[in-house]
């Protein structure tokens, strides 16, 4: 279980920027020109603030996965939660480290095409353009959030333990474990399917670029 959370959370945490970083280039094509000699102070805002929500919704979501979760297993069993325990320590150390240094490897191997190479605007530098597009948020974002994501769950895991321990009425526990277990897993779904992009855009997006292309 441990495992799979862990995998989630890097899931989920990669779904919010990806989303994030979408809506923001919309806003951009839509409404910024880029030839323009002075960036609008105005429009760096908007951009900001779009990146901004999407991050706080990506944000919440995961959240109240890894506080329920970490109920539920609480209330469930003290063993069957330090066992989870145990799986997100191991699960989350190596996947921090593989997704530090793979995201690395990605944005290294851009900079190497672009300085030492010097073979920009090829499709060797799109290639890696494109791994350093999937690198940043790898090295970025949820590699260094697997730390905060063990030490909450240990920390406040051992409370809830401690408070489930001394309740004696196990129905009671255990229905209260499977709410929660219920809670968790509603916003997991809601972490990857509230934050897609919606395939009406995409294609709106494509056929767009299309017709410019063909335009010239």
């Amino acid at each position: 279980m441990g495992g799979c959370v862990i995998y989630w959370f890097t899931g989920a945490s990669m779904q919010a920027v990806t989303t994030g970083a979408y809506q923001a280039v919309v806003f951009i094509k839509k409404n910024i020109k880029l030839d323009k000699k002075e960036a609008s102070i105005e429009d760096s805002k908007e951009v900001v603030k779009i990146c901004t929500q999407y991050a706080q919704k990506g944000m919440i979501n995961i959240f109240i996965v890894i506080f329920f979760m970490t109920l539920a297993l609480s209330f469930f069993n003290p063993y069957y939660f330090i066992g989870y325990l145990i799986a997100i320590a191991f699960f989350g150390l190596f996947q921090a480290i593989f997704m530090a240094n793979a995201g690395g490897c990605w944005d290294n191997g851009k900079k190497i095409v672009e300085v030492d190479l010097k073979m920009k605007n090829t499709p060797l530098h799109e290639a890696t353009v494109v791994g350093d597009t999937v690198g940043d948020p790898f090295k970025d974002t949820s590699s260094v959030s697997l730390n905060p994501v063990i030490k909450f769950t240990t920390l406040f895991g051992l409370l809830a333990v401690e408070i489930a321990v001394t309740m004696t009425d196990v129905n009671l526990k255990l229905g209260l474990a499977a709410c929660f277990f219920l809670i968790a897993l509603i916003f997991v779904y809601r972490s990857f399917y509230s934050m897609r992009i919606s395939e009406e855009k995409l294609d709106d997006h494509k056929s767009k670029a299309k017709s410019k292309g063909k335009g010239k």
